[in-house]
């Protein structure tokens, strides 16, 4: 009776111990079998803000994903029965929707969700208007599991909402200049003083007391660079204080674009000061598009004619000490304006008054005062102020992120990004 009892105590110790390790070797198989089952949740759509020929895959991820497993994309276009070609094939736990340079208001799934962007280029050719059928494979060495999604069509888009930030960024600061355009106009604006500008009416004051010419550069550059607009536009503010003086006035030139525009800003100039009979047309010349047979020249005519005030403004490159040191050892003033940084040394020391960089273009609203003119200046002075606050908070938040692993500041920071 006892033998019986300890063989029936045996008996359920065994089916116990069956039972374990048959829970033990299949469970693991389970869960791995759920680990590559066919992909769910899987979208294929025409990728939105783009310019045509794209397609874009979002699927939902799997529980427990790692790089034990690989998800594979195969592309078919049923319209013309050709095999499915395979585009990619990557790692489980790779290509997410976080990974993808889209702001937060233009994404279309959760930032955990897988997503592969399908674009015209290595081999593939998406043509607009036609439907393809994409497959997508979760597999490892033993199983698999795939998901074919509907017809999607590929088409351009009329608008990119990944930079919608920019169009609103340009709508606020085109108000700011419109708001300070109309301040300009009802009070006076407060700019600061440019000792080069204030020199300007010194320096021809004392070329007209002294009976000599005043020599105007306008740089190397064509009508394409604002350094050079700049100081054609300068040139016309000088030229209506030359006229009223009646002091003879040398603009020679490098570009011929640059000396037909030079010549009717003159030409307009004398007219505003009531002396259109005192413009030559000849004060205004050409020499050579050569940059040191230009510097030549121009070394020579200072030589020569020993102008009393040498301006040089606008773009320069090496001929800028050459022609500095030689106004120099004429006694001339030298005022000189420009946004070439590497060339801002040799000005400051040979000249009697720099222009730095910016103070080149504020230049025609300090000498107009025109109220448009001074209202854009000071609208783009509060812009560049709130660029730098932007500049200072987005590293503040992208710190704070980095540090304590959070994506709250995403939310701030895509707004002053250039998406494309």
């Amino acid at each position: 009776m006892n033998a019986k009892c300890d063989m029936t105590g045996m008996t359920g110790r065994s089916r116990l111990l069956v039972l374990a390790i048959t829970l033990a070797l299949v469970w693991p198989t389970t869960l791995w079998a759920a680990g590559v089952s066919a992909p769910h949740d899987v979208q294929v759509f025409d990728t939105p803000s783009d310019g045509g020929g794209g397609l874009t895959v979002t699927w939902a991820p799997e529980p427990g994903e790692d790089a034990s497993a690989h998800y594979r994309i195969l592309l078919s276009d049923p319209a013309n029965g050709a095999a499915a070609k395979q585009l990619a094939d990557f790692p489980a736990n790779s290509h997410y929707a976080r990974e993808v340079k889209t702001p937060w208001w233009a994404r279309s799934v959760p930032k955990d969700y897988h997503q592969y962007d399908i674009r015209t280029g290595k081999g593939v050719e998406l043509k607009d208007g036609t439907a393809y059928v994409v497959t997508v494979i979760m597999s490892n060495d033993s199983e698999r599991g795939e998901t074919r999604a509907a017809p999607a069509i590929p088409q351009p888009n009329w608008i990119n909402w990944n930079q919608a930030n920019n169009f609103l960024l340009v709508l606020i600061f085109g108000g700011i200049l419109f708001a300070s355009i109309q301040a300009a106009k009802k009070r006076e604006i407060f700019l600061r003083r440019i000792a080069g500008l204030d020199a300007v009416d010194e320096a021809i004051g004392r070329a007209t007391e002294l009976g000599k010419p005043i020599l105007y550069l306008t740089g190397a550059g064509d009508m394409s660079e604002p350094s050079t607009i700049a100081a054609a536009v300068i040139l016309g503010r000088v030229g209506k204080r030359v006229a009223m003086y009646e002091t003879e006035l040398l603009v020679p030139h490098r570009d011929p674009i640059v000396m037909a525009v030079c010549q009717e800003i003159t030409k307009q100039s004398y007219l505003e000061a009531g002396k259109p009979d005192a413009f030559k047309e000849d004060a205004n010349f050409f020499i050579t598009t050569d940059q040191f047979s230009y510097t030549a020249a121009v070394d020579g005519i200072m030589l020569r004619r020993k102008p009393a005030a040498n301006f040089f403004m606008g773009s320069y490159f090496a001929e800028s000490l050459l022609l500095t040191e030689t106004g120099a050892s004429t006694g001339a003033i030298q005022i000189a304006g420009t946004d070439s940084d590497h060339q801002l040394p040799f000005f400051v020391t040979t000249c009697d008054y720099t222009l730095i960089g910016e103070e080149l273009y504020a230049a025609s609203a300090y000498l107009s005062r025109e109220p448009v003119q001074v209202g854009t200046l000071r609208g783009q002075d509060i812009g560049k102020g709130i660029i730098l606050c932007v500049l200072g908070l987005g590293t503040a938040l992208a710190t704070v992120g980095i540090v304590f692993g959070t994506d709250f500041q995403t939310i701030v920071l895509d707004l002053f990004k250039d998406l494309k």
